[in-house]
């Protein structure tokens, strides 16, 4: 969006040597713009186009000041669903399996076809996966760098609900993280996030047990 409506503001300014365009009606120019580039199909609809307000201001050419960020967190915070029968932990074997799973969300893929989360795609995880992206941080003994070695320890619980918020909305703790919101997205199932929560902090799964 924001190269975009850089690139509207150079044209209208070329066409139009006048004062700078607003930015509100770049932005509806941008956005009408991107729109007519696509098509719903499948389960792949227009409305992913669509921004909400943290994306739109994480994406502007302005970075959010810090009153503007604290505000933008608390509301993403109130949207985690914690799980309501306190069970945080799901099965690391499934969890490393929809950490290397990537797919998931297509116009080819059937609706409501379970999806993949793609950790590896940004994160390392264990010591014997060699193909990983390096986006996001090494996740590598998550637990062990945490000082977590009995997740369901109550001495462990801050990093438990912390890892849980971040896997249901990143950017309750990041407002600009790139992290998909898999939770909130509905990307993942609940029973999908305890898998990776297993797999990330459970200390026999391969996050943590090389």
């Amino acid at each position: 969006m924001k190269t975009l409506r850089l690139a509207l503001a150079a044209s209208i300014g070329l066409v139009a040597c006048a004062s700078t365009p607003d930015p509100a009606a770049l932005d509806r120019m941008a956005s009408d713009a991107i729109h007519a580039s696509f098509r719903d199909q499948g389960i792949a609809k227009l409305d992913r186009l669509d921004q909400d307000a943290i994306q739109r201001a994480c994406s502007s050419d302005r970075a959010p000041d810090a009153a503007l960020v604290k505000q933008l967190e608390a509301e993403q915070q109130a949207t985690i669903r914690w799980p309501q029968d306190g069970v945080y932990l799901g099965d690391w074997r499934e969890g490393e399996k929809l950490a290397q799973n990537g797919r998931g969300m297509t116009w080819t893929d059937p609706a409501g076809a379970p999806s993949g989360g793609n950790c590896y795609n940004c994160h390392q995880l264990s010591k014997a996966e060699i193909s990983f992206g390096t986006i996001g941080p090494s996740l590598y003994h998550y637990a062990q760098a945490r000082g977590v070695t009995d997740p369901n320890a109550p001495a462990a619980a801050p990093v438990v609900q912390y890892t849980w918020g971040k896997l249901w909305n990143s950017k309750a703790s990041n407002a600009c993280s790139t992290m998909p919101r898999f939770g909130h997205a509905g990307v993942l199932t609940q029973a999908q996030i305890r898998d990776l929560m297993a797999l990330l902090l459970d200390p026999r799964s391969p996050v943590n047990a090389q």
